[in-house]
């Protein structure tokens, strides 16, 4: 019996991963949670929300173009399954959730592309209607054309700055002003590894000279001190070489860069280790993506951000060892050809972050009545005192204790502020301050897959029986 390969997540990783996995003449499952395959760097609208690649993706329109259209050629040769979660991973199975249905669906070779999300260190005031993640503000413009609103402050760090800040005036809003984090001279200590991939190094000055041209204020070292509004935001209020200012706006744009979404590795039982670049624990893996746990395989911004051009080379090359790995067709040189690419999308990376480094004394400047959790309400001062208190110096510890990272994101949002807040707090590093360890299910679920809600079920039917399997 051939084995079966599983792809979660329909980005440029999955894409490349589903691709390479065809070529060799398999037949891949790929499992994607949006309606529509592309990911968030090339996110489709609805099927019936006509727009032009070229308003979609700008610069990136032809290679949108050819990411999308070759994926569509694939379908007729895959069992792509939209609108699809995975919500728990065991004993070589996945549970998802379609369109109110469970399913287990079983796998040999299981190829994890889960990409990334915004990385959030909150500032007072974030809760505010209006105040949203710098990727939250490019899916409302891809997705829907929809602006936050008619004047919006982009802030933080990290490539999406620049990047929606520009889709937005070009989309008619008024950018009141793009507040970066990082110091002016980040730029000149970054330029060296940047050199790596001069065509990106180009566009994103393209971006900052062409939002000057517009009149748009870019203000370097600045630090966010307070969102105002009633009913929503209205203005902001930021502090950039000693001065302090305020903006008015109605809308809100913000993050520092992205962090990669490892739930599912860690439910699969695979070895995690700190990276100083990700500033982050991720999961570990080989040049060729394999993960600790035999057949399983990291690919794209869920294992490292690197950028949609390095999650195709990574899907690709997981790929390709899942096929050595299972007997498959593959190709030795192409394998070595798409690791030599990782390590110029590497080096990029490493300048990448020097250009847009974090806030350094963010967590010690965070005020005590700072919400950190909005699901649970737990502000700075409740994690301080908790590590005050009871001596705790890990962040699975403090979550035991204060409840933060058990709402609904589960520590999506909150996690890289809760540990940069423990680390100041107990005097030690953010390698030491650990993780947040995943938990099932890692998305919310719909009440409808409650025992008894779903429609012609048992009111005490046990919630084995409402699970469909598939075993194709």
């Amino acid at each position: 019996m051939s084995a079966r390969y599983v792809i979660v997540g329909a980005g440029p990783a999955g894409m490349r991963a589903a691709e390479q996995l065809v070529q060799a003449g398999v037949r891949p499952v790929v499992l994607d949670e949006a309606p529509r395959h592309g990911g968030q760097i090339y996110r489709q609208p609805p099927a019936a929300f006509a727009r032009s690649r070229r308003a979609l993706y700008g610069f990136e329109a032809s290679r949108a173009a050819s990411v999308l259209d070759r994926f569509e050629a694939l379908r007729p040769h895959i069992d792509y399954r939209p609108d699809t979660l995975v919500w728990q991973l065991a004993a070589n199975a996945l549970q998802t959730v379609s369109q109110g249905h469970n399913a287990t669906i079983a796998y040999d070779a299981l190829i994890l592309a889960t990409g990334a999300t915004d990385r959030v260190l909150p500032f007072p005031g974030w809760t505010l209607p209006g105040v949203t993640t710098l990727g939250g503000a490019q899916v409302a413009l891809k997705y829907q054309a929809c602006l936050l609103g008619p004047r919006v402050v982009f802030a933080g760090s990290g490539p999406l700055l620049y990047l929606v800040a520009f889709q937005y005036a070009s989309h008619g809003a008024q950018v009141a002003a793009v507040l970066d984090a990082a110091p002016r001279s980040a730029a000149w200590q970054a330029l060296p590894k940047m050199l790596a991939r001069p065509g990106v190094l180009a566009k994103g000055a393209y971006y900052l000279a062409r939002l000057r041209l517009m009149g748009v204020l870019v203000h370097h070292g600045a630090s966010l001190l307070r969102a105002q509004g009633q009913e929503r935001v209205d203005s902001l209020t930021w502090k950039a070489a000693g001065v302090t200012h305020t903006t008015a706006c109605d809308a809100v744009a913000f993050g520092y860069g992205l962090r990669s979404e490892t739930q599912l590795a860690d439910l699969a039982g695979c070895e995690f280790a700190f990276s100083a670049l990700e500033q982050a624990w991720q999961p570990t893996r080989d040049g060729a993506g394999r993960a600790s746990v035999r057949g399983v395989y990291l690919a794209g911004d869920g294992a490292a951000t690197l950028g949609a051009d390095a999650a195709e080379i990574s899907g690709a090359r997981a790929a390709l060892a899942a096929l050595h790995d299972f007997g498959g067709e593959h190709s030795a040189r192409s394998a070595a050809d798409l690791e030599r690419k990782t390590a110029t999308q590497l080096r990029f990376r490493q300048g990448m972050e020097t250009l847009t480094a974090l806030p350094p004394d963010w967590a010690a400047h965070a005020p005590d009545d700072l919400v950190v959790c909005r699901c649970e309400e737990i502000t700075a001062g409740e994690l301080r005192a908790c590590v005050a208190e009871t001596g705790a110096r890990d962040v699975n510890r403090v979550k035991a204790l204060t409840r933060i990272g058990m709402g609904r994101c589960q520590g999506r949002m909150c996690a890289p502020a809760t540990a940069r807040l423990l680390a100041d707090a107990a005097a030690c590093s953010l390698e030491d301050a650990g993780r947040l360890r995943g938990q099932p299910p890692v998305k919310p679920l719909p009440i409808a897959l409650m025992p008894g809600a779903v429609p012609g079920s048992s009111q005490n039917a046990p919630a084995a029986q409402l699970v469909e399997e598939h075993d194709e």
